[in-house]
């Protein structure tokens, strides 16, 4: 059987419906338009968002001195922009369900994908990146075509994984010798399905080249980055491949950052990253 990557997207999509809040939450930013109150009501008209979202800006996480209440409250303190993209975090974290154990445990695959959202985060305000909270999601969903992957075709991407774990090839150059295509283009696929932002959807095709990435560089090289930083720490859980990615010295040398800042950008995501993960894995 062949397969291609937007074959599997469309299997996939039977399974996994598309953030729609997020989606209208999207729409509703970039309408000049629409007021804070439309935001509010599109999250409180689903009660499951609602709840999760709540749940996170009281967290020890933020560690704001008061409670929380209601969605217009949050937005108040966080901000739209934020807020929308824990609507889309806590979306697709709930969204894959049924991957089988065996193949890999979810709690490690979203403790490494909160680490490297952290971590993007951290390094695009160290680099004055605008709009910073944009990069928690683009780390946190860099390989969301892996689950694409582990939900429509277990047993390849089982052999892919075991391939990489005892052999000498990443995964996903051990998913392109077995599929033809690895999952930063699954990823890629259903990010542009899902209508993504164009910045995310060429992070998500390009964390393992960013040297290719053509219209968002600096972008793709701080998702790359982290990528290697939590992998390389080896205590935040795994997507899969326990192979260190190897640091693209080019996007390195873009990002202008001194490698002794380094060390504390770990500390502050090993800081804050088990309540952070407790309460985006069980919201």
């Amino acid at each position: 059987m062949a397969f291609t990557a937007d074959a599997l997207i469309n299997k996939s999509l039977e399974l996994v419906s598309p953030p729609t809040t997020y989606s209208q939450l999207n729409d509703l930013i970039h309408d000049d338009n629409a007021s804070s109150d439309d935001i509010s009501h599109v999250i409180n008209t689903d009660p499951a968002v609602t709840t999760r979202i709540l749940k996170i800006v009281n967290s020890p996480y933020y560690g704001f001195p008061s409670q929380i209440s209601t969605i217009s409250r949050a937005i108040t303190i966080i901000g739209t922009s934020e807020l929308t993209q824990l609507v889309l975090a806590t979306s697709v974290i709930n969204a894959f369900k049924g991957i089988p154990e065996d193949l890999i445990k979810m709690e490690d695959f979203w403790r490494h994908s909160i680490a490297c959202a952290m971590t993007a985060s951290i390094i695009a305000k160290k680099c004055k990146m605008p709009a910073a909270e944009q990069f928690f999601i683009a780390g946190l969903l860099q390989n969301i075509g892996s689950l694409v992957l582990y939900q429509t075709v277990p047993e390849l991407s089982k052999e892919a994984i075991t391939s990489s774990l005892f052999g000498n090839e990443t995964l996903y150059e051990a998913e392109h010798r077995l599929l033809g295509f690895d999952h930063t283009q699954v990823g890629e696929a259903l990010a542009k399905e899902w209508r993504l932002p164009a910045a995310l959807t060429e992070i998500i095709r390009h964390h393992h080249s960013p040297a290719q990435a053509e219209i968002f560089p600096i972008e793709t090289a701080i998702v790359h980055l982290s990528d290697v930083m939590v992998t390389a720490a080896g205590t935040f859980g795994h997507a899969g491949d326990r192979h260190v990615p190897r640091l693209n010295p080019q996007a390195w040398a873009e990002l202008k950052l001194d490698e002794q800042q380094l060390p504390d950008i770990m500390q502050q995501v090993t800081n804050k990253i088990d309540d952070l993960t407790s309460v985006l894995t069980t919201a």
